[in-house]
């Protein structure tokens, strides 16, 4: 049996809103497609900024249970307007980057974003620019 037919019975079909959630605990349990919820951003800074550093806001976008439905993706005849039939709705999480002082043209930084509903993996690519333009 593979990846994808474990925990196949487990989706109940009243609530097909479950499917997402079911496949997120399936590869986080078996460790499958670790390629998935990767925010890749890039941060665009003057030789200036990039010589002294600066720290720099960011809103990594997060699932959560839509708060309408419960994460049911609606009723027994209507689908929830609000997640269109996921059960699922986006929060933006409000972090901020400090980029130390020297930081280079081309450097990247992997950190991870967690809150108690999900967790994102971030990559952020630093583009220096030169001060004139």
């Amino acid at each position: 049996m593979g990846t994808r037919e474990c925990f196949a019975d487990e989706i109940a079909i009243d609530f097909p809103s479950v499917g997402h959630v079911v496949e997120r605990m399936r590869e986080a349990f078996l460790g499958a497609d670790a390629g998935t919820d990767v925010l890749a951003a890039e941060l665009r800074l003057s030789t200036i900024e990039a010589r002294h550093g600066l720290s720099v806001p960011l809103d990594v976008p997060m699932r959560h249970t839509c708060p309408i439905c419960s994460g049911r993706g609606g009723t027994w005849r209507e689908r929830c307007d609000r997640c269109a039939g996921t059960g699922e709705s986006l929060f933006q999480h409000h972090v901020r980057v400090s980029l130390p002082a020297g930081v280079a043209d081309g450097a990247r930084f992997r950190f991870r974003v967690t809150s108690p509903h999900a967790s994102v993996r971030v990559e952020v690519r630093v583009a220096v620019r030169s001060s004139a333009a």
